[in-house]
């Protein structure tokens, strides 16, 4: 059963039809919010994420875009969550708190591909994930970012370059 089917008959109230949607999606959105966030503060992006589906279901104009729309969804989901973060460090940081490490990230050696990966500026990140990560054509990147086609062309070239750099640093050679 496609997704635009699905949708069509989450639309119309059928539960099943939402749970298959979910069942389907709940894997790959998941996986793209984890390699945007930790592990847990993916968890709870991810329940944002999905209960602004379920909110917003009705609403959809154009189901066979199912996928598209949840990305977009998700995306501003992880930008809010690292804005609000930003926000939180910047106000801590001016009342002269000292910054709070990331206990995950002191306590966790993790693989080179992964650390390259999260050295990676946001936004370089982000088109990788979704391009190569979870398969997405560059023009629903586009689409999801709300930037040009050749915008995420050019970001998907230097975050490659980027990438490459950064493992041969590691002592990887292409």
């Amino acid at each position: 059963m496609t997704d635009e089917l699905l949708v069509v008959r989450a639309q119309l109230g059928e539960r099943a039809a939402l749970a298959d949607l979910v069942a389907r999606w709940r894997v790959p959105v998941w996986t793209y919010v984890r390699r945007m966030l930790d592990a847990e503060r993916a968890d709870d992006v991810t329940q944002e994420i999905w209960l602004a589906v379920v909110r917003g279901l009705p609403r959809l104009r154009e189901p066979g875009r199912f996928a598209p729309w949840l990305f977009t969804i998700a995306r501003r989901s992880v930008t809010d969550r690292l804005r609000s973060e930003y926000a939180d460090r910047r106000e801590d940081l001016a009342a002269g708190d000292p910054a709070a490490e990331d206990p995950i990230e002191a306590m966790v050696d993790r693989a080179d591909l992964v650390s390259a990966l999260s050295a990676l500026p946001v936004m370089e990140r982000e088109i990788l994930v979704l391009y190569y990560l979870e398969d997405l054509p560059v023009e629903e990147c586009a689409q999801i970012c709300q930037i040009p086609a050749g915008t995420v062309k050019s970001r998907l070239n230097r975050a490659r370059r980027l990438l490459r750099e950064h493992l041969q640093e590691k002592g990887y050679r292409p």
